[in-house]
């Protein structure tokens, strides 16, 4: 059975972190031992650095193309390839949902490939991010298909940063779509060990949070 800190990406996003917050984010994440911490692109070099030096098996994931997933694949491609330069083992991706909406599948697929083997090649582990609060569930079932053409690893609830977060019974379809074929992280709006426990009880292998410290010294006070 998985560690439960094993569970968490501890995750800080906000635009004005300093690299202090993010220290203490990476340190926080090492004493929990959680699965990764979360950050921007221009905090991964000091993240590996720090874990490297705790000689921790945390991994440094890196958000590229975030929040809106809407700038172009070569834009994205090269975030992803800086990130992958300074250390980072994970990326997580936002899918251009512009064109997801619009039915152009093809784009989607074609750029989550394109990250997908740039990760691969480096030996990371790529996580799309469908954005699940502007899609209906329709849209959601195929963004998770073509997810899985284009050959990533996860699909991933929520940025954080749109009209909602993650849920439940979002992640139940995901769940249900992709099966053991690949995994699902659930992350937005998750606060409490109650909201944590109906992630991975609707079928999340992954949940992201920046509220993560106070999720797991709540399992393990309970």
């Amino acid at each position: 059975m998985k560690k439960f800190s094993k569970y968490f990406d501890h995750t800080l996003l906000k635009a004005d972190a300093t690299p202090s917050d993010i220290l203490r984010l990476v340190f926080e994440a090492v004493q929990l031992d959680a699965a990764a911490v979360c950050v921007n692109g221009c905090h991964v070099r000091s993240a590996r650095r720090f874990i490297d030096a705790a000689g921790s098996d945390v991994k440094v994931a890196a958000v590229c193309g975030f929040p809106l997933g809407a700038m172009s694949t070569n834009a994205k491609a090269y975030e992803v390839q800086l990130a992958l330069e300074d250390g980072a083992d994970e990326i997580d991706l936002v899918m251009n949902i512009g064109h997801a909406k619009s039915g152009n599948w093809a784009y989607v697929e074609d750029e989550i490939c394109a990250i997908t083997e740039l990760c691969h090649e480096e030996g990371a582990i790529l996580k799309v991010i469908l954005e699940t609060c502007l899609l209906n569930d329709k849209e959601i079932v195929q963004a998770c298909r073509s997810t899985e053409v284009a050959g990533a690893d996860f699909v991933k609830t929520s940025t954080g940063f749109s009209t909602g977060g993650a849920k439940a019974e979002d992640v139940a379809l995901m769940k249900k779509t992709v099966g053991d074929r690949m995994q699902v992280k659930a992350s937005g709006g998750i606060r409490t060990l109650e909201d944590a426990k109906a992630m991975l009880a609707a079928g999340a292998d992954r949940i992201g949070c920046s509220a993560s410290a106070a999720i797991i010294r709540a399992y393990e006070e309970a």
